[in-house]
Parts: C-alpha cells; structure tokens; sequence
C-alpha cells in the first residue's frame, strides 16, 4: 500500500481502509430487507451486502457489509455503503465500479477491479429485495450466459471489460476475477475475450494469454 515516495492511495482510500464504515460484525444481528452474496473465499474474495429499505420510499435506509477482500476491496465498499443510504433502489442498482471509484478519488487501474464485488453484492442485495416482497417486475435480470460459476460472471461482463481495454486473460481477469478460484473456465473465457476484441477492435488484432 506503500512505496518509497509514500502512500500510494488516496487520502479517501486510506481513511475507509483504516476506519472502514458500516462493517458488519460477525454474530451481529442484522435484520436486513435484501441480502447480497458474491465471490468465493477459497479465493480470497468473498462480499456480503445487507440493505435496510423504506418500502414507502423505496430508498435503502442502511447497508452493512462483509468482505474478505484487499485492501483496496475494503475501501470501495466502506464507501459505498456510505453513498447508497437515502438513494432510491433503481439508481443504486446502476452505480459502477468507476463511480466507486471516482468517489474514492480514483483507484490505481489495476485496483478498480476491487470494487466489482461490492458492485456485483449491491445488486444481488436490491433483487434479493424485490423477491421477497413479491416485486418480480422490478428484478432486473441480465439476459447472459454464465461462464465462470465461482466469480459469476458473464458474458457481457467479458464484453465490457474489453471495452474497458482487457485484451488478455490477465487483464480479464483484473477486471472481473474470473478464473481466480478453479480456472475452468479459462478456455471459453479466453475465446470470448478474442472474439470481442475482433469484434470491437478488429484491427489490434486477438488477444492472448
């Protein structure tokens, strides 16, 4: 987190990674409206998100949280579960990372991908709400495809992260996480990274390992 020269963060990062906010303690008894689950901790990723709703106003009222994450993971969601509280549930569902991470004053690039979880609990939160309250129309739904099970991620996720400048499997992988816990899914992701790449950027050619 250091370098010779000094912290290497944002003050911002530093102060929510020394004094994270709303951290949810464990044998803590949270009755929360929605509940977000994502990641695997074999890998050492794992983020629980819990949300307490106005159903009258449909605004998230409380967000606590869990990661087992890095530093930087730790940070973005402290901050997040500060930024949704009194925000309406369909604008929460569409924060993204970079808005995690312009908030923080900026990420290191090969950080951003720390707030992807935090990102990816948020919503699974904000459905999980939706389901339990009989809101079945409000779930929002990726028409995707699953490729890597462990990390949940998809397809479109492949997609955008090519579009963020992924153009190998490593890149890919800082982005999304996918493959980071057993690997299977490295042949098709790796397919799916060169045909995106010849689709959008056709001319730089197909990616690589």
């Amino acid at each position: 987190m250091t370098t010779r020269g000094g912290w290497v963060y944002s003050e911002t990062v530093k102060d929510h990674f020394m004094h994270p906010r709303n951290v949810l303690k464990d044998g803590e008894v949270y009755e929360e409206d929605g509940k977000g689950d994502v990641g695997n901790v074999k890998c050492g990723d794992q983020m629980i998100v819990v949300i307490k709703v106005d159903k009258e106003k449909g605004i998230i009222t409380d967000c606590k949280w869990q990661t087992y994450g890095c530093a930087s993971a730790i940070a973005s969601t402290s901050i997040l579960s500060e930024m949704v509280k009194g925000m309406p549930l369909g604008q929460a569902f569409n924060l993204s990372p970079k808005d995690i991470a312009r908030e923080l004053g900026s990420l290191p690039e090969h950080k951003i991908h720390c707030s992807v979880l935090g990102d990816k609990a948020l919503r699974a939160a904000i459905n999980d709400y939706y389901k339990r309250n009989g809101m079945e129309d409000k779930l929002v739904i990726e028409d995707a495809r699953l490729v890597c099970q462990c990390m949940n991620v998809t397809d479109h996720e492949i997609e955008e992260a090519v579009l963020e400048g992924a153009r190998t499997f490593y890149e890919l992988q800082e982005i999304t996480k996918i493959g980071t816990v057993c690997g299977q899914c490295e042949p098709e992701a790796t397919r799916l990274l060169n045909e995106y790449v010849k689709k959008h950027f056709a001319e730089t050619g197909a990616a690589t390992r």
